[in-house]
């Protein structure tokens, strides 16, 4: 819901505010707040970023027209120091059409999308289905010497599923004092070590396929409702599969399976028409700032994830954020704001390949973790750096006095996440005072991760993720093939960017850097722990 601008400032002017600079911070709020509903223009960005640039998979030709229209964008609303950086990635890659067909016993068109980085079909290739679940390498010699000439569907076919509770959700009190618990870090090298062995697995499925003559394998989508999803991982120069690969929508997977097992084995009829791009195997990250008036001040940021998957076109992930935090950037810059601190702006590429960008800032311009640094690629880079020991700060350690991501989909920002670190509890519960009738007042103690602040909070820096509304974000939208602009809502959008652009104000402007929480290597929690040999295969 949309809160009157009245009560909005009806709610500010009740706060008491002792100190100059938090009444001309409270002063600027109101103008933050005016120009954030009534001079509004996230819903217009959002709506060009999905509709025209659409998915932003990390270094395809829609990522390359994201990055460069995100930057004249920053430049068209008069942010400074606007440029990109770049890390080494590897290839792109995009869909051009693609078609999964049942062919016998009856034609029916699938729902079906290429997996990503898997190659092209070279015109449409036809075969019999196997269902020969492989999930390990064990399972390699029940099957060999039974794929060749055959569409291999390696996913064991599930049972179904019906929801059981409702796929749209705004968080209640009761939902959010849940995450309001300290829970114990667990510190396990030991697991980090097997996930990096098993990334393997990929490329030796591969190869065991292309061995056995398979003509191309099929997974199963992991959500029902015909939604399909298409992620891999062999995005790596050198790394790209040999053998094709599709997902299935759950529903028609199920169906292929059922005939298999009665047999005869359905044919099915593939024609993934996909591409590579090697022209640059650089991932940019994507700066702009607004300047602080002190040199030694250091400066606070916000980010979001540009990159996306391709199913969708990327909007509640992470469309959204990115809007949130552009929308957030034009808004200080339209208020003529001269913070105290230079407030950066962020838009990182390869998230959702294993938090690439926003590691490659960490490693270039905060902290390196593991002895010499991290000198591995891919998602090789990031399982388990959070456990490598020593942390060496880099000279710009103490420079990032706050950051803040935005990365839950498109729900209203209901608070922050304060990452297991009680001194910042009352300071945030302060900043986020003006805008309570917003429905963004809480802050709890809990962690969260797997987005962009994950790797500043490992080597100390007060990186932070805001609580968000879900909306149907888990339950439908992330990653799938419906993640687009429909799935936005406008209001929260601007609640989002409003609420954003305070927090970037107040942090910019405080006395103090937020309190830090200096990294050491911890012991390990459960000594007498036995690893089950089965999870190193």
């Amino acid at each position: 819901m949309r809160l009157p601008l009245t009560l909005a400032a009806t709610s500010l002017i009740a706060i008491a505010m002792p100190a100059a600079a938090q009444q001309a911070d409270r002063t600027q709020i109101n103008r933050i707040i005016d120009e954030g509903t009534n001079q509004s223009e996230v819903v217009m960005t959002a709506q060009h970023l999905m509709d025209v640039i659409g998915p932003r998979l990390t270094n395809s030709p829609g990522m390359r027209k994201a990055e460069g229209w995100t930057q004249d964008k920053f430049r068209t609303w008069g942010l400074k120091n606007i440029h990109k950086e770049g890390f080494d990635f590897g290839r792109g890659w995009q869909i051009m059409s693609s078609s999964v067909r049942m062919v016998t016993p009856r034609p029916i068109q699938l729902t079906a999308i290429p997996i990503a980085w898997t190659p092209a079909t070279n015109g449409a290739i036809s075969g019999p289905v196997i269902v020969a679940p492989i999930s390990a390498e064990r399972h390699f010699d029940k099957w060999r010497g039974q794929l060749r000439g055959k569409i291999v569907m390696i996913s064991l076919p599930t049972q179904g599923s019906e929801p059981n509770e409702a796929p749209f959700e705004r968080l209640s009190g009761d939902d959010i004092a849940k995450l309001d618990q300290f829970r114990q870090p667990r510190y396990d090298p030991e697991a980090a070590d097997r996930r990096v062995k098993r990334l393997d697995f990929a490329k030796k499925l591969d190869a065991f396929l292309k061995a056995e003559g398979a003509i191309a394998y099929a997974t199963q989508s992991y959500r029902d409702g015909k939604l399909v999803h298409g992620e891999g991982y062999m995005f790596a120069v050198g790394d790209t599969p040999a053998i094709p690969g599709v997902q299935i929508a759950a529903e028609d997977y199920r169906r292929l399976a059922r005939l298999a097992k009665m047999g005869p084995a359905p044919t099915l009829e593939i024609n993934s028409d996909v591409r590579f791009d090697d022209s640059d195997t650089q991932a940019y990250n994507i700066f702009a700032e607004i300047p602080g008036t002190d040199p030694k001040a250091g400066y606070v940021m916000a980010g979001a994830h540009l990159d996306s998957w391709v199913a969708g076109d990327g909007a509640s992930d992470n469309g959204a954020g990115t809007v949130m935090v552009m929308e957030a950037a034009r808004i200080l810059a339209k208020m003529g704001v001269r913070p105290k601190r230079t407030i950066r702006f962020a838009l990182w590429a390869g998230e959702e390949q294993g938090l690439l960008g926003s590691l490659d800032y960490v490693e270039k311009n905060l902290a390196t973790r593991g002895p010499g640094g991290n000198r591995q690629t891919g998602l090789a880079r990031y399982m388990g750096w959070s456990n490598r020991w020593p942390v060496t700060a880099q000279p710009g350690y103490e420079n990032l006095a706050a950051y803040f991501n935005i990365d839950n989909g498109s729900g209203k920002l209901r608070g922050l996440y304060a990452e297991n670190n009680p001194a910042v509890v009352p300071i945030f519960r302060e900043w986020l005072s003006p805008f309570a009738g917003m429905g963004a007042k809480d802050v709890v103690i809990g962690r969260t991760g797997g987005t962009d602040h994950v790797f500043m909070q490992a080597v100390g820096i007060p990186g932070y993720q805001f609580i968000q509304d879900p909306l149907d974000y888990d339950s439908r939208v992330h990653h799938s093939s419906i993640d687009t602009f429909d799935h936005m809502k406008a209001d929260d959008l601007r609640q989002g960017s409003i609420v954003l652009a305070g927090m970037l104000l107040q942090s910019a402007n405080a006395e103090k850097p937020l309190p830090r929480m200096l990294p050491q290597q911890p012991k390990v929690t459960d000594p007498f722990n036995y690893t089950d040999p089965d999870e190193d295969r």
